[in-house]
């Protein structure tokens, strides 16, 4: 079978380290890949959606995926990337995590297309009764201290401030391990994984060599930047999230219509299914009229839809054109159902209503009732700047007081911060 699977990875400018070997076997046979997830919590965000889509990839270019959902890694932590140690689960929380991710990665690989169906693996599975004394004679005498001490993830931390607990040293055997149960129970043979996995990864193939005298191979994506510098799939509120409960559907579509123009031209090549020709006049398109926003726009489509539907996205898009539209007697208009309809998709906090009958400040809910500003002098800043609207009234007094009469269907009340920010305040 011909794999064009590394190629698509090169001119999509994702592959950034592939073992000598891999792209033969590719070409040769079908072959059992896999990535792991980290169960830290009941969803991924958008950082994770670069794997899932290499994990796709490798699917539609004829081979077999697997997710693997870390139930027994999680419980260590992986150093690689961090400076600190995380703080450890408890196998209830974990156990709801790897439900939750379950339930992501199924929206994306298809586990029903004959023999190259993706499957989800839980290392716990094979974990759960291995005792420590068996480990580390079965494992640990394959692989040198030495070996695992050359590794950068373990280097930065040995030679920083916090130092690196046994526990978290360990973490490179067991995900070694990991591979080497794959390769000899799921005649799995490649790894994959961000750039920071590359130490990893290598740790199984060296296991996998020491240990069954087997041949594996792995590759690696680049991690995602942001042309700014800024860390990629945090918005000012943090994660975006693939759980519409913990992002709505209409913050996760804003999220994507928002990047950069110079950031949109990689991101559509990272995360869309365009070919190459679909996405080069795109390019050209976009270009033209920059204004136009055709990448942006593209790409928040796309993913809004595969990660939510399409009902989703036709109503982010008629939120935005609402908020973006409308004036002071249009939300004065609304009732209660088409406020819920239209902004409440939008960032929501709810507010008592004995707090407004018993009178409340502005700047006070802007900052004690809500997130919207992180302090009352910004508040107040933005307000005497004449930015701040409620229900696309413009408020310029810094003294106001909210009352029910503000409230739209005695429940609603719409806060813009600046051109483009809208929170919802809701009355409980």
């Amino acid at each position: 079978m011909k794999s064009t699977f590394i190629e698509e990875l090169k001119w999509r400018g994702i592959l950034h380290d592939v073992m000598p070997g891999t792209e033969e076997l590719l070409a040769k046979e079908m072959v059992s890949g896999y990535i792991g997830f980290d169960p830290t919590a009941d969803s991924l965000h958008v950082g994770s959606l670069a794997q899932i889509m290499t994990l796709l990839r490798f699917q539609l270019a004829g081979h077999k995926p697997i997710a693997l959902v870390g139930g027994a890694t999680g419980m260590v932590g992986d150093p690689s990337g961090k400076s600190a140690e995380r703080n450890l689960l408890d196998s209830d929380t974990l156990n709801k995590n790897i439900e939750g991710i379950k339930n992501q990665l199924q929206q994306f690989l298809n586990f029903d297309c004959g023999p190259n169906s993706a499957e989800l693996v839980n290392n716990y599975d094979w974990f759960k009764n291995y005792s420590f004394l068996d480990f580390i004679r079965d494992a640990g005498k394959h692989i040198t201290v030495n070996y695992m001490m050359a590794k950068d993830s373990v280097k930065n931390r040995i030679n920083g401030d916090s130092g690196m607990s046994f526990t978290e040293f360990s973490y490179q055997l067991i995900q070694g391990f990991d591979f080497y149960y794959l390769f000899k129970h799921k005649n799995c043979k490649l790894q994959m994984g961000g750039s920071d996995q590359w130490g990893n990864i290598t740790t199984g193939t060296e296991f996998i060599r020491r240990k069954a005298s087997g041949e594996a191979f792995a590759l690696t994506t680049q991690l995602i930047k942001k042309s700014d510098g800024t860390k990629f799939g945090k918005s000012e509120g943090g994660n975006i999230w693939l759980d519409r409960e913990k992002t709505s559907p209409y913050k996760f579509y804003q999220f994507w219509l928002n990047v950069s123009d110079e950031d949109s031209k990689t991101y559509i090549r990272i995360f869309s299914l365009m070919n190459q020709q679909e996405i080069e006049a795109l390019e050209t398109l976009h270009n033209t009229a920059p204004h136009e926003r055709h990448l942006q726009k593209a790409l928040a489509k796309e993913i809004t839809i595969r990660v939510h539907s399409e009902v989703d996205y036709l109503q982010a898009i008629e939120t935005a054109e609402f908020l973006f539209k409308s004036k002071a007697e249009d939300i004065a208009n609304l009732n209660a159902a088409a406020f819920e309809k239209l902004l409440g998709g939008i960032d929501t906090f709810e507010i008592p209503r004995t707090a407004i009958q018993n009178g409340l400040l502005l700047v006070d809910a802007l900052v004690e009732q809500t997130t919207v500003f992180p302090s009352k002098t910004e508040a107040r800043k933005m307000i005497q700047g004449n930015a701040l609207a409620l229900n696309k009234t413009k408020v310029s007094d810094v003294n106001t007081n909210l009352t029910l009469s503000n409230f739209i269907a005695d429940t609603y009340l719409l806060i813009s911060k600046g051109k483009k920010e809208n929170y919802l305040l809701k009355i409980v």
